[in-house]
């Protein structure tokens, strides 16, 4: 086994996924209904977290933050559906003048932590969809010449994740492209602006999924639930050499607005479009769920926590698993104004997000000896 490290489990089911170089075992018990979680924050009440029921939203408590309820969860082992339904208050707050920027209160990322962003890292994994790996091959694709030779770097990956994404139990499949985007501070809640800065070449959206996950105090994975995304990245980058991937990843990007702490995860529908002066300038549907994709979650989380530095007490991990479709890769240049909409169902309402273009000019970072 893992040292430290005996499985991840889901809060609300109690999933367990028991990890180790030999075993991969998952089982199910305790399923209760689902849960949405909001976080909100006020000028004078401060941080707050809501349970989402139709257009109603119920303050709970006692915790100010998911990680704060989250963590007395894991520490209690208390579930977490019991928790939220304890600290659940009959103050309530209207969603859609909040959703809609015309209340007092404000929209803040479905997940973070509150008071360390540095403790909470963000990254990813690509190449799980088919959609994904050929609009990634077209762009590494340099001229025709090349469409008859051997298959790119990116379309290997993908059909390795294909053939052994998903193993059976107590099996260890193959490792999936992992990528770094930051930590906390790139995360942006609903309707806040995703920025392009002075020194990218492009942004665009990229509509996906978010695993968030606790570290507990004995270096323990816990997946608390799932949020809609919007990974963000810059394609016109990574398209003029498959090795500026990683640079282009390192941007602001968005999850929320609501976290499901118990939904499935199967096969899983949306649609994403790119707005224009409320005008739709292009829009497509988009699936994800493991039935979509190439790796199981299993064996994405198998090796994302497999790191121990991915395992420290006290963190949080918001992982994307992959999208599908991407308005770059239909030809479509993101302009500054530009509203991204994310919308997955089952995942609560849709991510809205600006994309703001910085107008700067790039500056030289100077460094200082001492």
């Amino acid at each position: 086994m893992l040292p430290g490290v005996d499985c991840f489990c889901s809060l609300e089911k109690r999933t367990t996924l028991c990890l180790g170089f030999d075993r991969l075992v998952v089982c199910f018990q305790n399923k209760g209904a689902m849960n949405s979680l909001i976080q909100l924050r006020h000028p004078q009440r401060g941080r707050h977290v809501a349970l989402v029921d139709g257009e109603q939203l119920y303050l709970l408590d006692q915790y100010r933050s998911v990680y704060e309820l989250a963590w007395a969860a894991v520490t209690t082992g208390e579930k977490l559906g019991e928790a939220i339904a304890r600290e659940r208050t009959d103050e309530v707050i209207a969603y859609e003048p909040l959703y809609s920027g015309d209340s007092e209160w404000s929209i803040l990322p479905a997940m973070d932590h509150p008071t360390e962003p540095s403790r909470c890292r963000v990254s990813g994994t690509g190449l799980t969809h088919v959609a994904s790996a050929k609009n990634r091959d077209a762009m590494h694709v340099q001229d025709a010449k090349q469409v008859d030779e051997p298959v790119t770097d990116s379309m290997q990956m993908f059909q390795w994740g294909v053939a052994g994404g998903k193993p059976a139990p107590e099996i260890i499949g193959v490792q999936p492209e992992w990528f770094y985007k930051g930590d906390g501070s790139i995360l942006r809640g609903h309707g806040q602006p995703l920025e392009v800065p002075a020194f990218a070449d492009d942004g665009g959206e990229e509509p996906e999924i978010a695993g968030v996950y606790l570290i507990d105090g004995n270096g323990q994975p816990w997946r608390i639930g799932m949020a809609a995304g919007n990974e963000f990245a810059d394609h016109v980058m990574e398209r003029k050499n498959y090795l500026y991937l990683a640079p282009s990843k390192l941007r602001v990007g968005s999850i929320g607005p609501q976290l499901i702490v118990d939904g499935p995860f199967d096969d899983v529908a949306g649609q994403v479009r790119v707005e224009r002066g409320g005008v739709v300038v292009w829009r497509q549907s988009i699936t994800t769920g493991e039935k979509n994709m190439s790796h199981s979650i299993a064996n994405l989380e198998h090796h994302h926590f497999k790191y121990p530095q991915h395992r420290q007490p006290g963190d949080v991990h918001i992982h994307f698993y992959g999208a599908d479709a991407f308005s770059f890769g239909a030809g479509i240049t993101l302009e500054h104004g530009d509203e991204m909409v994310v919308e997955w169902q089952g995942f609560g309402r849709p991510l809205r997000n600006p994309i703001y273009v910085a107008s700067e000019q790039e500056g030289l970072v100077k460094i200082r000896t001492l």
